[in-house]
């Protein structure tokens, strides 16, 4: 199987995102005044309670449409911190498309409906977070209506969360409920900020987005931090694998018209999103933002002050944009979904020789492997070498051990590539072997 079929499969795709789409639901969330974790839940037509339901009604109207394919559900439970003292109530929507081969092999898109003023703890001014992060739930929502249409053999979950803003808690309640009902989450597609083209400074980006990644792993502990130094997998975390499969895509479909600037760190400078708890819970996960960001329309109070415009309001989002970040994302689930798990297991051993030798333990599902080499002083795989399924090894001639990086993704039979496991050591020697 050659590359090419990552195009194919991606001009075979779905209709595209539709703006005026995205638009509307926009629209809709900002009419619900204020979406702040501690407003109102009770009110028909204000506040975040208002707010989840309508999301949960369309998405069951979805699910209506492909014939029952989504089941949607609110799931919750109680949080307290500084941002909610006397405990609130968090409850994200999310509807699951399970997958037609391995169902418990999970790709999760989110976006958070919460959102807010100056004041965290104010709950009752109006808050439109047009952008932040009502950009994120509309892509989510039609990346469900539009890949609700077609199959996978993969589950995919859409899922509105809660409780961003107050402490990201949204992120831990699905992550826990994921842990609990022993899925498999291949990857996290968190979209935050994703509409926006005109930075502060000026500047007008429509046509980069940006991925961030962890490069350590945060739920390693100190011996596995300590292996991933020494094999040098810093680079290569599956947070990071996750980021290089969406370079990949993009790459591979230039009709969605983005540039990924895959960012080596796993959020902005001294902030975070609702991918850190899965991060934490050892999954798999990444966040989309637009390439440029204007503060003057994150988490402020509308007004205008000196002649300057402050607030996060509907016409400032760019729906074009929006668009083609949520292509990305769907083109990004249609490949994951479409291919098996990563590989587990995957070693090397070669040292004092020209030669390397990869193993892998084999995939359920998978109909071939790719094992994909680079220099060690680059970041993007360079080279591969395809596999049948029945293998379990390769041997690679004159490729020194100690001057490249290896890593081996199972194939699904369409060419679906699963993300890239990095090889790591064999095991340990018996003692008093050479070293």
């Amino acid at each position: 199987m050659k590359q090419p079929l990552l195009a194919l499969l991606l001009t075979a795709a779905a209709p595209a995102p539709d703006a005026t789409m995205l638009h509307a639901t926009v629209v809709k969330l900002v009419d619900f005044g204020t979406r702040h974790t501690l407003s109102t839940t009770t009110d028909s037509s204000r506040g975040i309670g208002a707010a989840r339901r309508w999301v949960a009604g369309r998405l069951t109207e979805m699910g209506r449409t492909c014939g029952n394919c989504l089941v949607v559900e609110t799931i919750g439970t109680t949080f307290s911190g500084p941002r909610a003292p006397r405990g609130a109530r968090v409850e994200d929507v999310i509807a699951v498309q399970k997958g037609s081969g391995d169902p418990d092999h999970v790709i999760i898109v989110q976006g958070h409906i919460d959102s807010r003023v100056n004041d965290v703890m104010d709950a009752t001014t109006d808050a439109p977070g047009a952008n932040d992060d009502a950009s994120g739930v509309a892509l989510v929502m039609e990346a469900a209506r539009l890949l609700s249409r077609e199959r996978f053999p993969a589950t995919i979950v859409y899922a509105a969360l809660s409780g961003e803003e107050q402490g990201l808690w949204g992120g831990k309640l699905l992550a826990d409920t994921a842990k609990a009902r022993g899925w498999k989450v291949a990857a996290v597609l968190n979209n935050d900020i994703v509409g926006n083209t005109h930075g502060i400074g000026g500047e007008h980006v429509d046509d980069r987005v940006r991925v961030f990644s962890e490069g350590i792993e945060t739920a390693a502990d100190a011996a596995g931090v300590k292996q991933q130094r020494a094999i040098g997998g810093e680079d290569d975390s599956p947070s990071r694998a996750l980021a290089k499969a969406i370079v990949r895509v993009a790459e591979a479909d230039k009709g969605i018209g983005l540039d990924v600037i895959a960012v080596r760190r796993p959020d902005r400078f001294q902030r975070g999103g609702d991918h850190i708890p899965f991060l934490e819970a050892g999954y798999p996960a990444v966040r989309f933002t637009e390439a440029t960001e204007d503060y003057d329309r994150q988490h402020q109070t509308i007004r205008t002050e000196n002649g300057r415009r402050y607030g996060d309001t509907i016409e400032f989002v760019d729906f074009p944009y929006l668009a083609r970040v949520t292509a990305l994302n769907m083109a990004v689930i249609r490949e994951l979904a479409s291919a098996p798990a990563a590989p587990a297991g995957v070693s090397i051993a070669g040292a004092l020789s020209d030669d390397t030798h990869v193993t892998w333990q084999p995939v359920a599902n998978a109909s071939a492997y790719r094992i994909r080499w680079r220099r060690a002083d680059g970041f993007a795989w360079t080279d591969q070498r395809d596999v049948p399924a029945s293998a379990t090894s390769l041997d690679l001639a004159h490729v020194n051990i100690d001057d490249h990086f290896f890593g081996v993704s199972a194939l699904g039979p369409t060419g679906a590539e699963s993300l890239v496991t990095f090889a790591g050591v064999p095991p340990r020697p018996a003692p008093g072997s050479s070293k």
